[in-house]
């Protein structure tokens, strides 16, 4: 373990020092940064995530990639959207990217699951979304991440269940970062 973080600390001194030659080639930091860590990646802490090779499976769901800085990419998937790994509250769940959503978007099911407390008197408002209108509550989500992008107190709506199945990441969010745009089929997020 400790001969693996010397090669870790090696391979980021190096690249500190030439920051230009691996953003040109990213394979090869790539290559660097999974023999520092031989080649498994699974030793990784979650802020040194490599982007592993395409599966067919991944390639379905869109792959999530950790850049260089507060930066991460997000590879469309087959239908193209951009889907990735995100942590609300510290619980890890899948969530589409949606540039049209004002907020973030979450059902009940997940505002329980990251610990946001909701009784049916908050929702009193009424929002308009792909299947119509229906009832939300406003609700604040402590912490939003993605990679080494990280977000406190993010605008948030809950839905009922049966109006949303999955998490919408909007303007709430994506709004507080320094840029995102598409890039190669790709949705580069950087804060």
């Amino acid at each position: 373990m400790f001969r693996k973080m010397i090669m870790l600390g090696v391979v980021v001194g190096a690249a500190a020092g030439v920051p230009a030659l691996y953003q040109s080639n990213p394979d090869f930091y790539r290559g660097l940064l999974q023999a520092a860590l031989s080649g498994s990646g699974d030793d990784a802490p979650e802020e040194l995530a490599v982007a592993r090779p395409s599966s067919s499976a991944s390639k379905m769901r869109g792959e999530t990639s950790v850049l260089l800085g507060k930066k991460v990419s997000i590879a469309a998937d087959n239908t193209g959207h951009f889907v990735g790994r995100f942590k609300l509250n510290g619980r890890e769940m899948s969530a589409m990217i949606d540039t049209g959503a004002t907020y973030v978007a979450i059902n009940r099911e997940t505002a329980r699951r990251i610990g946001v407390q909701l009784s049916p008197s908050d929702f009193k408002y009424e929002v308009n979304t792909a299947n119509g209108k229906v009832r939300a509550a406003a609700a604040a989500i402590e912490s939003l991440q993605i990679g080494r992008i990280y977000v406190e107190n993010i605008d948030a709506v809950v839905l009922d269940d049966r109006a949303l199945n999955k998490v919408l990441i909007g303007m709430s969010f994506l709004g507080r970062l320094s840029r995102f745009e598409v890039e190669n089929r790709a949705l580069v997020l950087e804060q």
